[in-house]
């Protein structure tokens, strides 16, 4: 039995209006305003492509355990341009909490993140281990 086009689910969204776009380049940090965005069937493109990664882990970072990986809030990330579907994912830019600002494709970004995201727990846990802990940004891959 087939139902017609007018009752499938698809067919019943109701309208809205949007009032705010924001799209987070980075996993748990602030992100960027936006006027206008492509939208796909994932989502906004470039929406939490990066995370910052624990590299003597490999465990990815995030807000949800400020007391292990500190004040992501604090950061905020905006693409250097805005990100096209298919293709290369820009750099993106990191506003850090003293007002610093760097981007993703600086070959000392992981030196620069470490002292920033450190909390009490990870300088112990620094002190104990010979590696150190080391940040990275990386990307999930094109949008």
């Amino acid at each position: 039995m087939q139902t017609e086009p007018s009752h499938s689910p698809s067919a019943q969204v109701a309208g809205g209006s949007v009032v705010g776009l924001w799209r987070y380049p980075v996993k748990s940090m602030m992100g960027e305003e936006l006027n206008a965005a492509e939208v796909t069937d994932r989502g906004l493109v470039g929406d939490r492509q990066f995370a910052v990664v624990d590299a003597s882990t490999g465990k990815v970072a995030g807000a949800k355990n400020p007391r292990k990986w500190g004040n992501f809030f604090d950061f905020r990330a905006a693409y250097v341009e805005p990100p096209q579907r298919g293709l290369k994912l820009p750099a993106v830019r990191l506003t850090l909490p003293d007002g610093t600002v760097v981007t993703s494709e600086q070959p000392e970004l992981a030196q620069v993140l470490s002292p920033r995201h450190s909390t009490t727990e990870n300088r112990r846990a620094r002190k104990r281990r010979s590696t150190g802990q080391i940040w990275r940004v990386w990307s999930t891959g094109t949008p």
